[in-house]
């Protein structure tokens, strides 16, 4: 099921081929097995990944379901999560638990996306390897003797080792595309302004924006078309 794109993955949910407890499981346990070389997660959130694929499950049979309903992603540890870990990456945040969820956060769980965990990058975004994190460095599974680019190595590291089916990423200048590049995989800084900054600790609030990281460029747009939007607790956000 891993080498599956989302929308491949979304007809296998529609279809029954498999359920989204079933599909998150597998992700998990590909993060059990693997991750311990590649150390692409800070946070792994295996009882609430479990709890939203139940609820993705109940949508789909009622009829209820989009795009990403029931899909597992990741979250890049820079943007704030409701009662988990937001690290940054970095020692001063290792016990701070967001209050609240990032907009784009928001979002993708509204779009009924299931979080299977934080990833790792470099602290507080400053870097281009992710080997500056405080949990130690990111790893790239093609070869773990190489860098998996940064700051959002963490996710792209989890994409093109089909630990998750997509991603989250930032970008200020070049920290989605270098690691996409790096690791195989899409990855898009979109136009400033058109994906909310609320919730996401800022590198340099002017520069940055979130961004989908995926498996494909097809991927990327069911992401983004997810995060985008207008928000007005961002002033820099376009309508």
């Amino acid at each position: 099921m891993h080498d599956r794109t989302i929308k491949e993955l979304a007809a296998g949910l529609q279809a029954g081929d498999f359920t989204s407890v079933e599909l998150t499981r597998h992700f998990l346990e590909r993060i059990e097995a693997l991750d311990g070389n590649l150390n692409s997660f800070i946070t792994v959130t295996a009882d609430t990944a479990l709890e939203q694929a139940r609820a993705a499950d109940a949508r789909i049979a009622a009829g209820d379901a989009g795009p990403l309903t029931g899909i597992p992603i990741a979250h890049k540890d820079i943007y704030c999560t409701h009662g988990v870990r937001t690290s940054c990456g970095s020692r001063m945040l290792d016990n701070f638990i967001a209050p609240y969820d990032a907009n784009v956060v928001s979002k993708l769980k509204q779009a009924g996306a299931v979080m299977l965990g934080k990833t790792n990058m470099d602290e507080f975004a400053m870097g281009s390897t992710s080997e500056s994190s405080f949990y130690g460095p990111a790893r790239n599974p093609w070869d773990t003797g190489r860098v998996p680019g940064g700051s959002s190595g963490g996710s792209a590291a989890a994409v093109a080792a089909r630990l998750c089916a997509g991603a989250t990423g930032t970008d200020t200048g070049g920290s989605i595309r270098q690691p996409a590049s790096h690791c195989g995989i899409t990855g898009l800084k979109p136009t400033y302004g058109r994906v909310s900054r609320y919730g996401m600790i800022a590198y340099a609030s002017s520069l940055d924006q979130g961004g989908p990281m995926a498996k494909t460029a097809e991927d990327a747009a069911i992401l983004l078309q997810a995060m985008a939007g207008f928000d007005e607790r961002d002033s820099t956000c376009s309508e």
